[in-house]
């Protein structure tokens, strides 16, 4: 497979979300984090991005609730190149009526090598690493070459 480089400015595009289990966790999170927080673009599904907006006093991108399509957004925003990074602190123990959307949000991340912290621990690392606050360049698979020598593959083989 060949890849590609997806650019990632120094002024990062996170989006945050949280299952309601998990919101409190998320705010004592980005709380404690404030300050980097600032210094990048915020972008949240609905509820999320209410309490992160009041408690912060940061301006924060909210999209629409998880449930109702905001975690579809944030996906599609993904693979747009429009988000950088992805803190989502889900909630294992709760089953989540709008799972099947939780799973593709968490799948376009690893298919797009979006870094991606699902847990407290991992967002910290994150948040404190050293290419944060420098341009990066993401390398992803180049999936048009790959569909198209698959399709041209198909092709050979029914002729």
């Amino acid at each position: 497979m060949t890849y590609r480089k997806i650019a990632m400015p120094a002024r990062k595009r996170i989006a945050l979300v949280a299952h309601d289990g998990q919101k409190q966790n998320l705010v004592e999170w980005a709380k404690f984090n404030r300050g980097t927080l600032g210094t990048h673009e915020i972008w949240a599904t609905g509820t999320t991005g209410a309490m992160m907006e009041g408690v912060l006093g940061l301006p924060v991108n909210k999209l629409l609730s998880g449930p109702l399509g905001g975690d579809q957004q944030i996906g599609a925003m993904i693979v747009e190149g429009k988000i950088d990074f992805l803190i989502f602190f889900w909630d294992p123990l709760e089953p989540q009526p709008h799972d099947p959307d939780v799973k593709a949000l968490l799948r376009m991340a690893v298919v797009w090598n979006v870094p991606t912290a699902c847990d407290r621990a991992t967002a910290d690392f994150i948040i404190s690493s050293p290419l944060l606050n420098t341009a990066y360049e993401r390398r992803v698979p180049d999936y048009e070459a790959y569909r198209k020598a698959r399709l041209d593959k198909k092709v050979k083989a029914k002729s």
